[in-house]
C-alpha cells in the first residue's frame, strides 16, 4: 500500500464498519497503519528461520488432583 492509498483505506474501512472519523483522526489512524505497515515489512524482510524463536510454546499446567474426594466421579 502506498502512502496515498493508506488515507484512503482507512476512509473506507470506517465508512465500511460504520464509523465516523473526522480528517484529524483519519490521519492520525492512516499514520500508525502506515507505521505498522512498515514494521511488518521489515520482519518479513529478516532473515530468520523458526529456530531464532526464542519464546516457548504455551504450555498450561497441569490442573493439581483435587484434594477433596468430593470433586471425584
Amino acid at each position: 500500500m502506498t502512502e496515498t492509498e493508506v488515507p484512503a483505506y482507512v476512509k473506507a474501512s470506517a465508512s465500511a464498519q460504520g464509523l465516523t472519523l473526522d480528517d484529524a483522526r483519519a490521519h492520525r489512524v492512516a499514520t500508525h497503519l502506515a507505521r505498522c505497515a512498515h514494521l511488518a515489512q521489515l520482519l518479513d524482510a529478516a532473515p530468520l528461520s523458526p529456530d531464532h524463536e526464542l519464546a516457548e510454546i504455551y504450555k498450561p499446567l497441569a490442573f493439581p488432583p483435587p484434594s477433596n474426594k468430593r470433586y471425584q466421579l
